[in-house]
């Protein structure tokens, strides 16, 4: 593979240091498991720059207040949840990425460091308050997106489609007691329908051993009752970081 090609550098630019203004920006996903939709919360901007467009939940950073205090402050201000799977995904810092810089010849850059959360859609509760845009958006289905947010979006999507592969994550969103067929829609509401047939999935799963049957079953439709399934962590620990072979 060719080495990336080092660009010259403007002499001019070796004597002036980058003024930064760090933000957080806020991946916020859930699955909409009654219509087998894959959710992310979007806010509408109220201000310049790309005022009234829609835009991932964010906030700059204050004083003396550590990057995941951003984070989670932001998320208190929009929803309301209980149980909050969070974690840094990446920093975005190109030039030119947000339209204030333009303001003087070198202005004030804006550094983005994204999170990534996962949440039970029907347990999260919006938060309306001073806000008249808030809402959940299919990702089929999503406006334009202000700033470089529909890049930050797309990677969110990516770590959410390869956490799949070595994480429990897909439990983080499921009540604690599931059906097989709960567990798999979700897999596929997220991957495609056609990442694995339920047969193999079933099969597969139920090998590796991390669920345990809970004895209760659950009757929907004129099918025959399905069994309740629960997570085990400790015996998913062998499994931790490592890609599950039915995916």
């Amino acid at each position: 593979m060719p080495g990336r090609t080092q660009k010259p550098v403007d002499s001019s630019a070796k004597r002036i240091l980058a003024d930064f203004k760090v933000g957080v920006d806020n991946v916020i996903f859930s699955v909409d498991t009654a219509q087998n939709r894959l959710m992310v919360l979007l806010v509408m901007r109220h201000e310049e720059p790309f005022i009234g467009h829609w835009s991932l939940p964010g906030t700059l950073v204050r004083q003396g207040e550590s990057l995941e205090d951003a984070a989670y402050r932001v998320l208190s201000e929009k929803i309301r949840v209980e149980n909050l799977y969070l974690e840094q995904l990446y920093t975005f810092g190109g030039p030119n990425r947000d339209p204030r810089e333009a303001a003087t010849s070198y202005g004030t850059r804006y550094l983005s460091v994204s999170y990534f959360a996962l949440v039970r859609y029907a347990e999260a509760e919006l938060i309306a308050d001073g806000v008249t845009g808030i809402a959940w958006y299919p990702m089929n289905d999503l406006p334009k997106l202000a700033f470089d947010h529909e890049q930050i979006l797309e990677y969110g999507y990516r770590r959410l489609r390869n956490k799949l592969e070595y994480s429990p994550v897909a439990f983080e969103v499921l009540p604690e007691h599931f059906t097989l067929n709960d567990l798999y829609q979700l897999y596929a509401t997220i991957l495609g329908e056609n990442f694995s047939d339920y047969s193999n999935f079933r099969s597969r799963l139920l090998k590796l051993g991390f669920l345990t049957d809970t004895g209760a079953k659950v009757s929907r439709g004129a099918g025959r009752p399905a069994s309740l399934y629960r997570f085990d962590a400790e015996a998913f620990a062998p499994f931790k970081n490592k890609p599950l072979v039915f995916i």
